[in-house]
Order: C-alpha cells, then sequence, then structure tokens
C-alpha cells in the first residue's frame, strides 16, 4: 500500500536536515506521554535525487501501562478507548519479568510499610492520574501503585522508584542515595571546610531541600560598569545550578557505592553523579541525545514539575550561565561517573 502510495504521490523534494530529525525526535520531550517512548528519527534518500523520506520509529515500552494525560489508552479491534481495571492490569502482567531499569527491579526484602503512603496519595497520584480515573478506582494500594511502577505484584515489595520517591527510609535499602554538599574555603580539596550538608530522605524531599538551598548560593555582588555605576550581579545563576543537580540526581547509578557530590569552592562549584553516560547517549552526542538510566523517576520528576521537558536540562544551564555571563560548563565523561564544573562569574 505504501509503494503504491509514493508512486502515485510525486516526491516533495523535502530535504531531511539535522535539525528536522532532532525535532522530531524530541517530540516527546513534552511529558505528556508517559513513560516517554523510545523514538528513532532517520532520512532515506530517494533514488532520484529530488528529496528524502523521513522515517520516525515508535518502539514499543518495556514498561507498560503507558499513559497519555494520564489515561491508557489501548486498541481493541479497529476501535481504541481508555483502558478499564482488567485490561490495565493486564497490561502489567505483560511488563519485561526481567526489568531491564534498576529503579523498575524489585526491592526484595521491602514491604508495603517501608512506603509513606499519604505522600503517593495525597502529592503525587492526583498529578500523575486524571481526576476521573481517580474517582472510580476499586483497586487496592498495590495495584495503584503497581500501575505507576512503584510496585512489583509478582514478588510483593515495592520496585526501587518506589523506595527512592516513597520509601521512609529510602538510605535503608540503598544507602548511598543522598546528595553530599560541601563548601571549602579555598580553591582545592585541601582547604578548610567550611560547610557540609547531607540531602537525604524521599526523592521529594531532596529536591524540594536542594531547591531551597541553591537560593542561599545565589550570592550577589557588585561590579562597576562605568566610573559611576556599578551592578549587582550573581556568582552562579540559580537556574542552571537547579537543572544540573536535578540531572545528576536522576541520571545517577543508585547502586553505586558513592552519593551525588556538590562540591563548591573559592572560584568553581563542582557536581559529580555515580555512574557514566547511559544507552545510546555519548561524549560525542552530550547533550542532544539522551537515554534515560532510570525512566520511572524521569517520569516522576516530569510529573511533580520538577523538569518541564525531558531532555533540556543541560541545554537550560548552559543558556542560564551565558545570559549570566559565566564561563560554559566544562563537562567530565568518566569511566565510572559523569561530571560538570561551573566557573564563577568573573
Amino acid at each position: 500500500m505504501s509503494t503504491q502510495i509514493l508512486h502515485q504521490s510525486p516526491p516533495s523534494g523535502l530535504v531531511a536536515t539535522d535539525g528536522l530529525l532532532q525535532k522530531l525526535a524530541g517530540l516527546t520531550a513534552t511529558g505528556n506521554i508517559l513513560p516517554p517512548p523510545a523514538v528513532v528519527a532517520y532520512s532515506i534518500s530517494l533514488s532520484s535525487g529530488k528529496g528524502d523520506i523521513v522515517v520516525v520509529e515508535t518502539r514499543p515500552s518495556h514498561l507498560p501501562p503507558v499513559r497519555h494525560k494520564g489515561r491508557v489508552w489501548i486498541r481493541r479491534g479497529p476501535a481504541r478507548g481508555i483502558a478499564n481495571e482488567a485490561e490495565e492490569r493486564a497490561l502489567i502482567e505483560r511488563r519485561t519479568a526481567g526489568a531491564r531499569t534498576f529503579d523498575a527491579q524489585p526491592c526484595i526484602g521491602a514491604t508495603l510499610d517501608d512506603l509513606s503512603l499519604d505522600l503517593f496519595t495525597q502529592s503525587y497520584r492526583p498529578l500523575a492520574i486524571d481526576a476521573e480515573t481517580i474517582a472510580e478506582n476499586h483497586r487496592p494500594i498495590e495495584h495503584q501503585l503497581a500501575s505507576l511502577r512503584f510496585f512489583d505484584l509478582k514478588h510483593n515489595c515495592p520496585t526501587y522508584a518506589g523506595i527512592i520517591l516513597f520509601g521512609k527510609l529510602p538510605r535503608h535499602w540503598l544507602p548511598n542515595a543522598y546528595v553530599q554538599y560541601v563548601r571549602f574555603d579555598g580553591p582545592t580539596l585541601a582547604d578548610d571546610v567550611s560547610n557540609e550538608i547531607l540531602f537525604d530522605g524521599d526523592l521529594l524531599k531532596i529536591i524540594r531541600d536542594m531547591n531551597a538551598f541553591v537560593k542561599l548560593i545565589e550570592r550577589r555582588r557588585p561590579v562597576p560598569v562605568s566610573a559611576l555605576v556599578e551592578a549587582g550581579v550573581m556568582d552562579f545563576p540559580e537556574t542552571a545550578l537547579r537543572e544540573l543537580l536535578l540531572n545528576a540526581v536522576l541520571h545517577r547509578t543508585y547502586e553505586a557505592p558513592a552519593p551525588v557530590r556538590f562540591f563548591q569552592f573559592s572560584d568553581r562549584i563542582e557536581i559529580q553523579n555515580p555512574g557514566q553516560l547511559y544507552g545510546e547517549a555519548r561524549e560525542d552526542n552530550f547533550p542532544t541525545q539522551t537515554s534515560y538510566r532510570n525512566p520511572i523517576l524521569a517520569e516522576a520528576m516530569r510529573t511533580l514539575g520538577a523538569i518541564n521537558r525531558f531532555g533540556r536540562g543541560v541545554i537550560r544551564a548552559r543558556a542560564a550561565l551565558e545570559r549570566n555571563g559565566n564561563p560554559p560548563p566544562e563537562f567530565v565523561f568518566g569511566p565510572t561517573h559523569f561530571g560538570v564544573t561551573i566557573k564563577i562569574r568573573p
């Protein structure tokens, strides 16, 4: 059928630029579809030389059910509709048994009592699922959590994503699930430490505490504009710090024996998270190519409003640094970690 249409329809002369392909591949960045599907866009040049064909492939999710604006849609024969409880349960059971990502795996030994269920029902569920579906929901809490990939029904325990997001004591199960802030009085690790803070607890608390703390780092100081005029400038823009810290928390390897490190020196800030670049992301295509080591956490952070669009954090940080007059960020692509250095505004 498609071959016949191609023969009947003359080529439009479209040229598939890198910008067009990146735009098409980024259609899932809005977060309306969660978990975000894997989309690949590529072009095929016509043998006639009169243009290109752009192909966009959407791959099946390994973490069903997939929601569009809080609802699960399925196809029933030639029609489509909203999944009922039985159909959604079937999707959960169809989920890949050997979960491909760490955050989807069961936290063996943990139970429902290890989760703060009020945090889920009052803070998260209303944002993740539309009100009509919640009103019609008669499923036990385990099934509600499982539909969002926070509980493993087969093993009857929370997933690691559930522990990280809603755990009463996440570090009991993941000892290094925290952010370590250290302030040094000089430019080296050998200088005296003037402040040290541990950001820990459930992920919502960590994000909230870091956002509040970043505002304190946003120190303004006067710089001369002319002989008689001074202007207040920031050492580090709040937006850049927030985006890069969220990026570190989201993309870190949670099973690694190290926390996210957030070190402030007299001339710079260094943020380092355990875990090298993941999946299709490489040094030569960073940051335009994004792969999520923790896709369930990425979905949750988008649902909570911590991130607005997928794959935009580093780009937003770069833009904020440029607007503030800071040097560009310097990235470190290590074999066991990923890091970024932000130098103080001159």
